[in-house]
């Protein structure tokens, strides 16, 4: 039951489920914990593709290793439960901490509530219904501070407030979330990367660092701007007319950058190809046989070429040209970037 619940339901109504039909049950509990462990399964690879590849990013945040979530984001008949089950003394709490972070290193601890950020405001008071603004606006504040100036944070832990010096490191300043969905579905605005509960349940978590990677290639490179610039249309009106070009240009230079992101970051570049292998057949007919998108062949070669470049260079390849022009219009022009031969 509780597999189903993850799978097929967002988090608002999840957490709805949970605290009308069992609200203090163990399945209650096995439900947030299974909330929380995808969260932070996308957050922890969200941070290292993000400080790995921070030299690249325009816009810069301090990279802290925290998942942070609020109570403001879950509905009111779940607060109660909410509260309990993560020790909530306030609005915002610590999640969960990356391993070997700067926030880890600081002391920062699983479930901390959190008093005070380096002057962030914490709200104090709750909305009537359950709502992300908050969670963005805390997130956009701290995204904000100077990336490599230490944060100072003071946190509740049993009763006790104890104060923190976290060092941070820059990161591309990216917001990482999970949405529980039982479709094929990852995203990008520039602000934003977001993947779905589905690939989690699907892909072995050797393959999973390629998809973020792939989505942060589309922050760094400004494709959701550019794209909205040349009046692009998006969803089913991707597949059509002139806009074809332009999102296969922008997904072939996605693919082509997140090869070289998976390598700054400790990854191993051939697990590109390898995600498309393992995932492209089973993701929805329609994104895959959309003319917006490359058909899957090409993107494995194009992968798997990219790789074979990092490999043949000891792991210091130049980055594409494309990433220079990074700011320019796009052309739609795609051709260029297949691989030699195809």
């Amino acid at each position: 039951m509780m597999k189903w619940l993850f799978e097929r339901l967002c988090r608002i109504a999840l957490l709805a489920i949970l605290a009308a039909a069992v609200p203090a049950s163990a399945q209650a509990d096995e439900g947030l914990e299974r909330v929380r462990a995808g969260d932070m399964r996308v957050a922890s690879i969200g941070y290292r593709l993000s400080v790995g590849a921070a030299a690249l990013c325009d816009l810069q945040e301090p990279g802290l290793g925290i998942q942070f979530h609020m109570l403001a984001q879950y509905p009111p008949e779940s607060r109660d439960r909410v509260r309990a089950h993560f020790g909530f003394a306030g609005t915002v709490a610590v999640e969960g901490v990356v391993p070997d972070s700067p926030a880890d290193r600081a002391g920062v601890k699983q479930d901390d509530t959190v008093a005070a950020i380096e002057g962030v405001v914490i709200p104090a008071g709750l909305p009537g219904e359950a709502s992300n603004a908050e969670y963005i606006a805390l997130y956009t504040a701290i995204a904000a501070l100077p990336p490599e100036k230490p944060v100072e944070m003071t946190v509740i832990r049993a009763g006790e407030r104890l104060r923190l010096r976290i060092l941070p490191v820059p990161a591309c300043r990216t917001r990482y979330e999970l949405k529980l969905s039982d479709s094929f579905d990852a995203r990008a605005d520039g602000a934003l990367v977001q993947i779905t509960s589905r690939y989690l349940n699907e892909t072995p978590l050797e393959l999973l660092p390629a998809l973020l990677a792939h989505e942060l290639s589309h922050n760094i490179l400004h494709h959701r701007v550019r794209l909205e610039a040349k009046g692009a249309g998006f969803g089913l009106l991707s597949g059509f007319g002139g806009n074809v070009g332009l999102f296969r240009q922008t997904e072939m230079q996605a693919d082509i950058l997140a090869v070289h992101l998976l390598a700054r970051a400790g990854y191993d570049p051939a697990i590109a190809a390898g995600f498309r292998r393992e995932i492209g057949p089973k993701q929805l007919a329609g994104m895959i046989r959309s003319r917006s998108h490359p058909p899957l062949k090409d993107r494995i070669a194009i992968a798997e070429a990219e790789a074979a470049k990092i490999a043949a260079a000891g792991g210091n390849a130049p980055l594409p040209a494309f990433y220079t022009a990074r700011n320019d219009p796009l052309d739609g022009n795609w051709k260029p970037l297949l691989p030699e031969g195809r």
